[in-house]
Order: C-alpha cells, then sequence, then structure tokens
C-alpha cells in the first residue's frame, strides 16, 4: 500500500512539477533540484515494490527495514527538496542528507538480507 500510495504522489507531483508549478520553480531556480527530487522518489518508489515482490519469496527483517528506510528516505530526501524548490524552504537543507542516509542504508539492508539468505 505504501509503494503504490508513493508511486501515485511521485506522479502526481511530477505532473504538477511539469505543468502548474513549471514557472515557480523557473522563478524560484528549483527545476534541478525538483527533478532530483522526482527522480529520487520514483526509483526508490520501485524499490519499495521490489520489497513487496521480494518479501513474497524471502523472509527477512533485513527486507522490511530497507522498506521503512526507503519510505522514510522519500520522505526526506525527495519531501525536503520539493519544499525547497516550491517554497524556497532552504532550513530544510540538513534534512536532505539524512534521507540520503536511509535511502542507502536501505540497499545496504538489501544486501544484508542477500548474503544472510545465500547463508541459508
Amino acid at each position: 500500500m505504501i509503494a503504490a500510495l508513493s508511486g501515485f504522489i511521485a506522479v502526481s507531483i511530477g505532473a504538477f512539477g511539469a505543468h502548474a508549478w513549471k514557472v515557480l520553480l523557473i522563478e524560484n531556480e528549483g527545476v534541478d533540484m525538483f527533478k532530483t527530487a522526482s527522480q529520487y522518489h520514483f526509483i526508490h518508489t520501485l524499490a519499495l515494490l521490489a520489497m513487496v515482490i521480494l518479501s513474497l519469496k524471502i523472509t527477512s527483517k533485513y527486507l522490511q527495514y530497507a522498506s521503512y528506510a526507503f519510505a522514510l528516505g522519500i520522505i526526506l530526501f525527495s519531501g525536503s527538496l520539493y519544499l525547497m524548490a516550491l517554497l524556497q524552504w532552504t532550513f530544510l537543507g540538513p534534512v536532505t542528507p539524512i534521507g540520503g542516509l536511509l535511502l542507502l542504508a536501505g540497499w545496504f539492508l538489501i544486501a544484508i538480507a542477500a548474503f544472510k539468505t545465500k547463508l541459508s
């Protein structure tokens, strides 16, 4: 459900960014930041969906942790970039790398799950 909701939000925000918010993003010089947020949002939404599919085949707490890391990482990384690009809320700048670390943690947790599954 979270992956589906994230995908819906990613498409919606992407569409608004390309159309309704285009002038605002240009004025705020936030086009590149918005594109980065959108790209990472989509990629990690697909990663969340992959966690759902993998969890049908593999029972691993690390896959569950990866899902949590991806979901929170999307919110913090992409969310902070969206808000900075649209509203110029630069005070959120320190939040972005925390979200990035969570996204990295998600990939690392997948690697741990794969390693532990191969050993068992």
